[in-house]
């Protein structure tokens, strides 16, 4: 059993994506974050950090494992799917993962703050990162122009950690127009089951996007 902590964001959808595919047996936990539930000791136990998401293998000594990214890598190893065992496909697997963690997933969500959810309008920060994802998502494109999938033929755990944040580029506000490999892949990820089950694991609050921006707006200036 997998005790699966996370919230409605891109980084938990991942995870969430990856249990399924895997069919792992698996417990969700909800996070509230706008309740702060993410900051409470209970949760700092497992992921110091304070963030979203974390797993707690109960099969392997209760062992807790945080960040989504390397999460996604305890996963894969676990099971042996999704990662590759030839070293070379594997490195490439790893090398779009971290391409995902440390460029497409901060430079989205820092248009998302920016663009949505910062309480003061800053014009110069707005397009940097809109700009910088838009010119992330041209390098995905331009790899979906030679391959079925990020890391090559084979559907990988760097497709499960970078659809979630690829597939919000409209409010990030990042113009996708003319990435015509980019809309295959999120299309042909979007019907995959597993992918569907994600996006509702857990399922987003009922809140209007102008409610939803509000609350997010008063994490962002805590």
């Amino acid at each position: 059993m997998i005790e699966f902590y996370s919230a409605a964001t891109p980084n938990g959808q991942k995870v969430a994506i990856a249990l399924e595919e895997m069919e792992l047996d698996y417990q969700l936990h909800s996070v509230d974050l706008m309740a702060n539930e993410q900051k409470q000791p209970d949760f700092l136990a497992i992921n110091p950090n304070g963030r979203i998401p974390a797993i707690v293998d109960r099969a392997n000594g209760d062992f807790p494992v945080f960040e989504s990214g390397a999460i996604l890598l305890y996963l894969a190893e676990k099971t042996g799917q999704f990662l590759p065992s030839d070293p070379k496909a594997r490195s490439q697997t790893i090398q779009w993962l971290m391409f995902q963690m440390g460029g497409v997933g901060p430079m989205m969500g820092q248009a998302n703050v920016f663009y949505r959810y910062f309480p003061e309008t800053i014009p110069a920060a707005i397009e940097r990162y809109q700009k910088e994802g838009r010119r992330l998502l041209e390098v995905v494109d331009k790899q979906l122009q030679q391959h079925p999938y990020l890391a090559g033929d084979s559907y990988t755990i760097a497709d499960m950690a970078t659809w979630p944040w690829a597939r919000i580029h409209e409010w990030s506000g990042v113009d996708v127009s003319g990435l015509d490999a980019l809309q295959a892949w999120l299309d042909k990820l979007a019907a995959r089951p597993a992918c569907q089950k994600a996006l509702l694991t857990p399922a987003p609050d009922e809140a209007t996007d102008d409610e939803r921006a509000e609350q997010v707006r008063g994490m962002v200036t805590r």
